[in-house]
């Protein structure tokens, strides 16, 4: 049995370096810094860092500065950041071919953040947001081999 990676309270983590995508690459290879797990962000930090890192082509990365805010938030923003963790993880899933995975997560996450499209919370372009992974797995849907453009949180 191999022996797994753990943090310092003893939970299970992964610590093989990764790709821009996400994806594991083998011990002592030269992987993209991971996002620190935990740390709480303002609403327009998480928006810029999450910006930064769809810009610089790590959607996975982007979910994870996501999957904090929404896992640190209690309030009726809970959903807003958990849909758009589901929308960058979908970016993620059609950047590597994974057209099932595109699709899934790109409607899941489209429809999480539709409650938010009348009055959108910091800034956020809920309907731009939509119209772009709709379109995106319009596009997987088909078939058609993409190198999904990053999308632009707010307006």
């Amino acid at each position: 049995m191999s022996r797994r990676d753990r943090d310092a309270e003893g939970r299970a983590r992964n610590a093989r370096p990764r790709d821009g995508l996400g994806r594991p690459l083998p011990y002592g290879a030269d992987g993209v810094e991971r996002q620190p797990e935990g740390i709480e962000r303002t609403p327009s930090q998480t928006l810029a860092e999450a910006q930064r890192l769809l810009d610089d082509g790590k959607p996975f990365h982007a979910h994870e500065v996501f999957e904090d805010a929404w896992k640190s938030t209690d309030g009726s923003d809970r959903e807003l950041w958990r849909g758009l963790a589901q929308l960058a993880v979908g970016l993620t899933h059609a950047a590597r071919g994974n057209v099932v995975g595109a699709v899934s997560l790109l409607e899941r996450g489209s429809a999480n953040i539709e409650p938010f499209r009348g009055d959108p919370p910091h800034g956020i372009d809920v309907a731009g947001l939509q119209e772009w992974a709709r379109s995106l797995a319009e596009e997987a849907k088909r078939r058609v081999r993409v190198t999904p453009a990053p999308p632009r949180l707010t307006g």
